[in-house]
């Protein structure tokens, strides 16, 4: 007999709210919708979640909590690394599709379901996410994703709905938005064009602050441990500074990328919490890091964005990564300050106990306390004698 047990991953859009009825109504098949959460929603946001499940008609609904997973496993190295998309997009959303895609691969394992489903179009990149994560975790599970096979619009997915009696206003569903943890990313008629910015009602948090405020973020070996000199586990302080910096409009701004599949992509977001924790730690790095520390650890730090962007965090490499980001880490500990203004932040300074701008050996600019002046002289004599035989061996000019 076949299993018509089949596990949506469900978030409560448009998308995945077509799922349900199609599968169920049309397909026949008896939906379990699993929410992966994995940060950065409320608990009234997740049981409204749950209770727009079972309106649409699922089986049963169940919350899959994996936000300290996805701090331990992702968004800490992440961090560790600076790690910014074609130096913009903080993996707001495309780092957590791998813990989501597990987490429903291991739910349709544990209630024996033989199939699983997702919403994903067929132009982006969470389908390769979700599929390439199932397909190496459950291999033997059926991945079944209406809105890809039947090539919807969001017109298409609204009319059908309505025929299905699901009547809810659907005039925010213009625009695709995704929260998380790490941030949210915005889109909709605007990002599918090059040069049209996104109305300030597509923002999923609204400018209501314009007095400066000035925070202070501390690290041990590499993690926020404290908000303005409040401890608390790393998973809260980023949702505390996520509300604290987001009504200033700090975060915004428009990724413009290559896709898994091969076509250019653009897309907003809104990621305040990231973005102020990945350039106050990387200034902490600055004065705490050595020179090849830094410039090895940034190159590797791409590599594992980019990796981790396009679907293949369970390559071995990865985990090569991560070990060495985190050996990186053992002096990134002191106290960052920062102003927040109205769609800005303004890093201040440092304090650590491991600031090697502050060492005994010179002031830049200023003061030689541990060479002297004929040192230099040797050293720059020594240091220019491969470019000086260069340039004597092949007659080249020397302004050339």
């Amino acid at each position: 007999m076949e299993n018509k047990k089949i596990v949506l991953a469900f978030s409560g859009g448009l998308d995945t709210s077509y799922c349900v009825k199609y599968l169920s109504e049309v397909q026949g098949l008896e939906v379990h919708s699993a929410f992966v959460h994995t940060g950065g929603f409320s608990k009234s946001e997740i049981d409204e979640i749950e209770q727009n499940a079972y309106q649409l008609g699922v089986k049963s609904h169940k919350t899959l909590e994996k936000t300290e997973e996805f701090y331990q496993k992702a968004i800490k190295y992440l961090l560790f690394g600076n790690v910014l998309r074609n130096n913009t997009y903080p993996l707001s959303v495309s780092a957590e599709r791998a813990f989501q895609a597990k987490a429903i691969a291991e739910y349709a394992q544990l209630i024996n379901a033989g199939k699983v489903a997702h919403g994903s179009t067929g132009a982006g990149n969470d389908q390769v996410r979700f599929d390439l994560m199932i397909n190496v975790l459950a291999p033997e599970i059926e991945i079944v994703t209406p809105i890809r096979d039947q090539k919807l619009s969001r017109k298409d997915e609204i009319e059908f709905l309505h025929s299905h009696g699901v009547q809810k206003e659907w005039s925010k569903a213009q625009y695709s938005i995704n929260k998380g943890l790490w941030g949210t990313s915005v889109g909709g008629a605007e990002t599918l064009t090059s040069n049209k910015p996104l109305p300030e009602s597509a923002w999923p948090t609204q400018v209501t602050k314009s007095e400066p405020v000035d925070i202070t973020l501390q690290f041990e070996k590499g993690e926020c441990v404290a908000l303005n000199g409040k401890i608390m586990p790393p998973t809260e302080l980023i949702f505390k500074l996520q509300e604290l910096a987001s009504p200033y409009g700090i975060g915004r701004d428009v990724h413009v990328g290559d896709t898994i599949i091969g076509i250019k992509g653009r897309v907003g977001f809104e990621a305040a919490a990231s973005l102020i924790l990945i350039k106050a730690h990387h200034l902490l790095e600055k004065h705490t890091l050595s020179k090849w520390q830094m410039q090895w650890k940034s190159q590797l730090g791409d590599w594992y964005g980019m990796m981790l962007h396009e679907a293949q965090y369970l390559e071995p490499v990865m985990r090569n990564i991560e070990d060495f980001m985190e050996g990186t880490q053992s002096s990134v500990t002191g106290k960052v300050f920062i102003t927040l203004y109205p769609y800005r932040f303004q890093l201040n300074g440092i304090e650590s106990d491991f600031d090697i701008m502050q060492s005994e050996a010179g002031q830049y600019g200023e003061m030689n306390n541990a060479w002297t002046g004929e040192d230099v002289k040797g050293f720059t004599k020594i240091l220019s004698n491969a470019s000086k035989l260069y340039y004597q061996v092949n007659k080249l000019e020397k302004n050339a």
